[in-house]
């Protein structure tokens, strides 16, 4: 569904991305994982168009239809070929109801859509209760869940989470978990995600790319992953 292949980026001088290659296979979950620093979040940029590329090539591709260059296309552009993404930052509009959130997000994707899907407020019932509450006044697992629901509005093809669990508590993380899981094998989402906690990881992906000093250094399905190889690459 989406190929990098030797994607070079700079911040100024200095070299972020070598010569990145990753594959994501269309109906699977994979986890990009690495110590903080190590281009996990410019990675994301570059491929939602948030950041430029300086070399290497970023591609589209959908069954029956020609690949398509992400590089040669704005951020509205990837949008609407289905890439959705959900910033550690989340991105809310605090002064915002719930659904006034959806609602915005819902047109950005589709000038022409009008409802929200029935999937959103099946994933996630406790936002319909808090439909009239300001973004800003959740709580904050509940500012995760909007997030999450925001992205999932304009029903996407790909699904990009940035670190979606560290804050969140014990009981929000098995619920993420369990939405992920079903995002991707009952709607057949495809889905990359940003994540550190390796028990996190083995219950939700299919594939995992160990990300060093911007480096693709490991990479296999997830039952390979272990905490010697994470140990191996995880510092600075």
């Amino acid at each position: 569904m989406l190929s990098l292949r030797a994607v070079n980026q700079f911040y100024g001088e200095k070299h972020i991305l070598w010569n990145f290659d990753l594959e994501l296979t269309k109906g699977e979950c994979t986890c990009l994982l690495g110590a903080p620093g190590m281009g996990k979040t410019t990675l994301m940029n570059c491929i939602t168009g948030y950041l430029p590329v300086e070399s290497g090539s970023i591609t589209w591709n959908e069954a029956g239809q020609p690949p398509q260059d992400l590089l040669a296309r704005p951020i509205e552009d990837r949008a609407a070929l289905g890439i959705s993404y959900v910033a550690q930052e989340r991105r809310l509009f605090s002064q915002l109801s719930v659904e006034e959130n959806l609602q915005i997000a819902l047109l950005a994707g589709n000038e022409h859509a009008r409802a929200i899907p029935d999937m959103v407020y099946q994933l996630f019932p406790e936002l319909y209760s808090l439909r009239h509450v300001r973004g800003g006044e959740l709580q904050y697992d509940s500012q995760q869940r909007l997030a999450l629901a925001r992205a999932l509005v304009t029903e996407p093809k790909l699904l990009i989470l940035d670190e979606p669990t560290p804050g969140s508590g014990q009981r929000f993380i098995h619920e993420l978990s369990g939405i992920v899981r079903r995002l991707n094998r009952d709607f057949g989402l495809t889905i990359l995600l940003v994540e550190q906690r390796l028990s996190f990881i083995h219950r939700v992906a299919d594939r995992f790319c160990l990300l060093h000093r911007g480096r693709n250094v490991a990479q296999g399905k997830a039952e390979q992953l272990d905490e010697k190889l994470v140990s191996n690459w995880m510092m600075p």
